[in-house]
């Protein structure tokens, strides 16, 4: 996903946050650390799409940990500098 700053909108934001969030339930342990460092159940995550609030924690989450976040860039190929952006667009 190529884009740049300036042209980061609020559906690209959340995009980023789904992809996210699909990055996260591939592994089960990273899913499982997400959850339990954020006080979320998998039941919370049926809303995902809807609730800027997940959506933003989920890349807090990421912000949070930059080794995860290079590997979840990378996974994805979202550059990097779009995360913080992203966040703050949600």
């Amino acid at each position: 996903m190529k884009m740049r700053k300036e042209k980061l909108t609020l559906d690209a934001a959340e995009t980023i946050a789904l992809q996210g969030l699909t990055f996260l339930a591939g592994d089960p342990k990273r899913l499982v650390r997400f959850l339990s460092l954020t006080g979320l159940t998998p039941q919370d995550l049926k809303g995902f799409g809807r609730d800027a609030g997940l959506q933003m924690a989920l890349m807090d989450f990421l912000l949070g940990d930059e080794s995860l976040l290079l590997v979840f860039t990378s996974e994805t190929g979202v550059p990097p500098e779009v995360i913080a952006p992203a966040y703050e667009l949600l």
